[in-house]
């Protein structure tokens, strides 16, 4: 009796042992159910400017970018002022909205203080001791500024062109004065380019940019700026940029610039002291 259990069970254990290896070699052999997993919600991305794919950008830009974009297509669209030229000045100016006056002033383009300005004011130095900057009660109040303070005839030509050609208005800026460095128009061309800015200017059609024109010149001969007195000024506004060359390091240029490499980064929004060549650096505030 013992050795007839002994040999059933043996029979039985061998049995389960080869179904086992069955399942194992053989894919189209299954005993166990396949237990199924529950795919993770989708994620909507939030609408962002598509990244470059050379160039530096910084995390700080994008976020900037995504923050004033509306105001800056609001103000293209009322006045033909590209989006993109808009917010490559913004960016340049502010250092990404980190610049002190940008922080203190919510002065987002670095405009002075002309003889029609009534609003707050600021004394920072600059071409002279305690010059005096504009003051906004909110950074949308400077991008709609910006566009007021191009209302004036030294601009006049600029409105004459697409509101999409942004490196027309970026040459003419320079061309008009509009700041100081030499290299101005090829920094807002760098910036559109590497953030893809041109991707918020919109075309119009003939009929559309002659209303807009006849508006906007309308604009410029009632405002009538005192044009000697803003013309004999240096410049409404002052950009001071280092392009880093081989060698440099970020507390070479803080020293060259009196500044500090903590304020430097601040500036810039910055995480690390790394640099490469060709980044350009905002030194001034």
């Amino acid at each position: 009796m013992k050795r007839t259990l002994y040999a059933l069970a043996t029979v039985v254990l061998f049995a389960s042992c080869l179904s086992k290896h069955e399942v194992l070699q053989n894919p189209r052999v299954s005993k166990r159910p396949v237990p199924t997993r529950t795919p993770p919600p989708t994620r909507i991305p939030t609408e962002r400017p598509a990244k470059s794919t050379t160039g530096y950008t910084s995390t700080s830009g994008y976020e900037y970018i995504e923050r004033y974009r509306n105001i800056a297509i609001e103000e293209m669209d009322r006045y033909g002022i590209p989006a993109s030229i808009k917010l490559a000045q913004a960016l340049l100016e502010s250092g990404n909205g980190n610049s002190k006056l940008a922080r203190e002033a919510n002065n987002h383009f670095g405009i002075k203080c002309t003889p029609e300005w009534v609003g707050g004011k600021a004394y920072h130095d600059d071409d002279h001791r305690n010059d005096c900057f504009r003051v906004y009660k909110r950074a949308e109040d400077s991008f709609k500024d910006h566009s007021q303070f191009l209302l004036r005839k030294r601009y006049a030509a600029l409105f004459e062109l697409d509101k999409d050609d942004y490196k027309g208005w970026a040459k003419g800026l320079k061309a008009a004065g509009y700041a100081t460095n030499p290299r101005y128009a090829d920094l807002l061309i760098d910036l559109i380019e590497r953030y893809q800015l041109h991707q918020y200017d919109r075309p119009e059609s003939r009929s559309e940019k002659l209303r807009r024109e006849e508006v906007v010149q309308t604009e410029i001969v009632e405002n009538k700026p005192e044009e000697l007195q803003v013309a004999q000024a240096k410049a409404p506004v002052r950009i001071d940029i280092h392009e880093v060359k081989q060698g440099d390091t970020l507390a070479a240029i803080a020293r060259k610039y009196g500044m500090s490499a903590a304020e430097l980064m601040d500036l810039n929004g910055l995480k690390t002291e790394s640099l490469f060549v060709g980044q350009l650096i905002l030194v001034s505030q």
